[in-house]
């Protein structure tokens, strides 16, 4: 829907959007996917033996003669060198796994704060990490045990499957004098008890081959995928990041971005209590005085208390103006009333420089804070286009979109054909709506070149009415 055309010369260009990368997984299902994987999960499986038995022979050396010199300095750093050691070879794990095409595992975060306190401390970090000793127990215990498994099926199950799709083509140079058992005919005298098939042994065991070569070739990538999947939910277990640092992220997270919440709404207080003071506090305290001035003239001068009188209806007047101005920085009731789309149609006929308004709201219901915000911003961006930009046209676009189930984005858009040059410098108003969008949980973007034009874009996550809060 459109207010106001903006004018034909406004440069047009096209909104960046936040982009997520999809899952390899996701992407290509079905059995050609299942082969498309396999020569990875391949050579991911062929390599896991030399890799385990490497970690195995290295890990185990230095740990235990650490063990051995633990009465000494010395094995005190050795075995801290064997904990750091096994952490190398499980993250090559999880680098290989990637690799593979298994998704992304969070690993453990390393860096703590005590590491920058001191050489002690850093040294002996390791010692109270419980991650270390499960990438130990990794290295020592768990990956040379899988590997061996793993290994050996992947070998035989491929060698199998090549030996019998191709064994018709070489095993007829093959010399079979003095060969008294035959495998086909071990297997037809177990399905058909006292069969009289009278059958050419090197014919009969071709045949039988190339059955059970054809039968293993076909299930070998589910084979590679089942292998390969039980390399990765070890992994996951072990390797990967527990539950509770996530939420210890999450809590830190959060917490910055309510303080940058709490301090953008200080500042929008702030610079609302500076407006009103500097503003309509002023003007209503000459209103006073000149209410004052006219009563005492009301009797023998009433000439200049009619003057007065005038003045006083132009203060009244400029005072209601700067009132009106002021209170765009608060819901106004049609955005109560009518949603957030009529709301942006109100902000945009009130606009000194044209607007073209797009509005695209899915059908997810937005929370009422979302649209105060999203109102907020819209207004904040036009405000800023109106006094700095001098464009002669402005395009204002808010639209939601659906990232899955879990993942919903409000985005507000303006873009204007003015000078550029706009930046988010400390203290000025970009800055102040930049920290109001990060205690959204969300991010600003600009792209505002010297000359233009400038695209400012905020991007907000929230859940739809209606929807879990888990989601």
């Amino acid at each position: 829907m459109t207010t106001e055309s903006p004018t034909e010369t406004m440069s047009t260009r096209s909104t960046p959007a936040l982009t997520t990368a999809a899952d390899p997984a996701a992407v290509r299902r079905g059995y050609g996917a299942r082969w498309a994987s396999a020569p990875r999960e391949f050579a991911f499986l062929i390599l896991t033996m030399p890799v385990a038995i490497a970690g195995l022979v290295l890990i185990s050396t230095m740990f235990f003669t650490g063990l051995g010199l633990i009465f000494i300095v010395i094995g005190i750093f050795i075995v801290v060198a064997s904990l750091f050691v096994a952490r190398g070879f499980g993250t090559f794990e999880l680098v290989r796994l990637r690799w593979a095409g298994r998704r992304d595992i969070v690993r453990p975060a390393w860096d703590h704060a005590d590491r920058d306190q001191g050489f002690w401390r850093t040294m002996f970090a390791p010692f109270v990490d419980g991650h270390y000793w499960l990438y130990l127990l990794h290295g020592l215990v768990i990956n040379p045990i899988i590997s061996v498994v793993t290994w050996s099926l992947t070998l035989a199950w491929t060698s199998i499957a090549l030996a019998g799709t191709t064994g018709w083509i070489w095993q007829r140079y093959l010399p079979d004098e003095g060969r008294e058992v035959w495998l086909y005919d071990i297997v037809l005298d177990v399905l058909l008890p006292g069969n009289a098939l009278e059958i050419d042994d090197r014919v009969g065991e071709a045949v039988f081959e190339l059955v059970v070569g054809v039968l293993f070739l076909v299930t070998l990538p589910f084979v590679l995928r089942g292998l390969t999947l039980l390399h990765d939910i070890v992994a996951r277990g072990v390797l990967g990041a527990w539950r509770s640092e996530a939420l210890e992220v999450e809590v830190a997270r959060l917490a910055a971005s309510r303080g940058a919440a709490v301090q953008a709404e200080d500042a929008s207080l702030r610079r609302l209590e500076r407006d009103i003071h500097d503003g309509p506090q002023q003007r209503l305290v000459r209103l006073q005085m000149d209410l004052a001035a006219i009563e005492r003239k009301l009797g023998h001068d009433p000439d200049g208390a009619r003057a007065l009188i005038g003045e006083a209806r132009d203060q009244a007047r400029e005072t209601l103006d700067e009132l009106r101005a002021l209170s765009r920085g608060f819901a106004p009731p049609i955005l109560q009333d009518r949603g957030l789309a009529a709301g942006l149609e109100s902000l945009a006929s009130r606009s000194p420089v044209p607007v073209t308004l797009e509005i695209e709201l899915a059908d997810a219901a937005l929370p009422a804070s979302i649209e105060r915000n999203a109102y907020f911003i819209a207004a904040e961006l036009l405000t800023n286009v109106a006094k700095h930009a001098d464009a002669s046209a402005v395009r204002l676009r808010v639209a939601t979109r659906a990232e899955g189930p879990a993942a919903h984005w409000i985005d507000v858009w303006v873009t204007d054909n003015g000078h550029g040059g706009a930046t988010l410098m400390p203290g000025h108003g970009l800055a102040g709506l930049d920290e109001r969008v990060r205690g959204l949980r969300g991010v600003l973007v600009v792209d505002s070149p010297a000359g233009g034009p400038t695209a400012i874009g905020a991007h907000v996550p929230f859940v739809p009415l209606g929807a879990s809060a888990g989601h």
